[in-house]
């Protein structure tokens, strides 16, 4: 008679030790459910892990390509999709009433949601009159080098929750945080709108692949109008 080892049995695993337990490719087998002629859902997560490279890698593989891997198909490459999102998302949510205080926490709570990300994202976080966070919107996605942003998409948002201020934050796929002329004009831009419409613009962080740069700080040491901005 057939034994199926304890490795090939991650759901039972799981609800016996914790998800903490589990490699990663058990955890994608749980996700995948069931295995296919001659290989085992756990050796399908192995599969899916090579074919990547990387578990970061296979976070961010599109659908579509995850469907492609033999064995995979559709419903799988959704499931796993889905999954993969609901993470970036839970670790991405802030906690009710997070303060924001400086540039440092803006970095450490966008790093986990733009980190790896294969195109430019802007979003604009809302911030109460104590800088606690209210939430926070994405305003475009653009390309590898660029996104288009215009101050009325972001204040948009802002003045609807009667936002007391905000931080805009975008990543920089290329990994290096260092803001172009185009990101210190848009900046500019941003504060002036802000000033005029009452919702100061505190902050515009970019996110690099191991730190960031604080537009803001920046313009601190040349513009009197940034300074004591948090």
């Amino acid at each position: 008679m057939l034994t199926t080892v304890a490795s090939e049995r991650p759901r039972e695993r799981l609800l016996e030790r914790g998800a903490d337990a589990l490699a990663s490719s058990e955890l994608l087998a749980v996700i995948l459910g069931t295995g296919v002629a001659g290989r085992s859902a756990t050796e399908l997560g192995s599969r899916l892990l090579e074919h990547a490279g990387s578990l970061a890698a296979l976070s961010r593989a599109d659908a579509r390509e995850l469907a492609a891997v033999h064995g995979i198909g559709v419903a799988r490459a959704t499931r796993l999709a889905a999954a993969f999102q609901l993470g970036q998302r839970a670790v991405a949510e802030p906690l009710p009433g997070q303060i924001i205080r400086s540039s440092h926490d803006i970095y450490h709570h966008m790093q986990p949601r733009l980190r790896g990300l294969l195109q430019e994202v802007f979003i604009v976080i809302a911030l109460d009159a104590r800088n606690a966070i209210m939430t926070e919107v994405e305003i475009a996605r653009g390309s590898l080098t660029s996104v288009d942003v215009h101050p009325r998409e972001v204040f948009r948002p802002l003045i609807r929750l009667a936002a007391a201020g905000a931080v805009v934050c975008h990543n920089h796929p290329s990994g290096d945080p260092t803001p172009s002329p185009d990101d210190v004009a848009l900046t500019r831009r941003l504060r002036r709108a802000g000033n005029l419409v009452g919702i100061p613009v505190l902050d515009h962080v970019v996110v690099g692949a191991e730190g960031y740069a604080s537009i803001g700080e920046l313009m601190g040491a040349e513009d009197s109008d940034w300074e004591g901005a948090w």
